[in-house]
């Protein structure tokens, strides 16, 4: 008889892919062990094993997930008919939004995929690119003029990315400035830097 899911088991599952992803964030993927992640999971070893074959499938799994729940999320907030600039800022909040609470799944992110087989970074790089091409084509609504039959887009949206992603390095929740504010900030310069081109 086959074996049924617990009715917790996706909260269980999330839980164990953020506590594992700051174990990863914090002493790198190659030095955290399954036995290591267990203990401080606070489970058994066994029950790791029963979510995930293997640590790399651990990690498949931490960057998936999170790369699923940022482009969902910007897939919702992303409403072509407002105005240009309030339609890419109502993107950059949404996404730094998401950020929130997420560092370590972040950092995971940025610095773990190259560790995966060339199939599972595939399947990832797939997701990003979903994510990417939602905030291509707000920045090409900006001026479309400007961006027709120019290689522009990819290094301009790619900017905005790099103010977006590296946030996580600096910015801190309760202190000067909020994630709207900053949000509003990115934008501005990025709207700012295309009409500047």
């Amino acid at each position: 008889m086959a074996r049924t899911r617990a009715k917790d088991h996706d909260d269980k599952r999330e839980a164990m892919l953020h506590r594992a992803a700051i174990v990863f964030s914090r002493d790198g993927y190659d030095r955290a062990s399954m036995a290591q992640l267990a203990g401080e999971l606070g489970v058994s070893k066994g029950l790791l094993y029963h979510y995930y074959a293997s640590k790399e499938a651990l990690l498949f799994d931490i960057v998936e997930t999170h790369l699923t729940v940022l482009v969902e999320v910007v897939e919702e907030a992303d409403d072509p008919m407002l105005p240009p600039e309030a339609r890419l800022e109502a993107l950059v909040v949404a996404l730094l939004e998401a950020y929130r609470d997420a560092d370590a799944e972040h950092r995971v992110q940025v610095e773990g995929m190259r560790i995966l087989p060339d199939d599972d970074q595939e399947k990832l790089k797939q997701l990003e690119r979903r994510l990417v091409a939602i905030f291509a084509e707000a920045v090409r609504a900006l001026d479309p003029d400007l961006f027709a039959g120019k290689p522009l887009i990819k290094p301009v949206t790619m900017s905005l990315f790099g103010m977006m992603n590296w946030a996580y390095m600096w910015f801190r929740d309760g202190g000067p400035v909020s994630r709207a504010d900053y949000a509003r900030l990115a934008t501005r310069i990025l709207v700012g830097g295309v009409r500047g081109l």
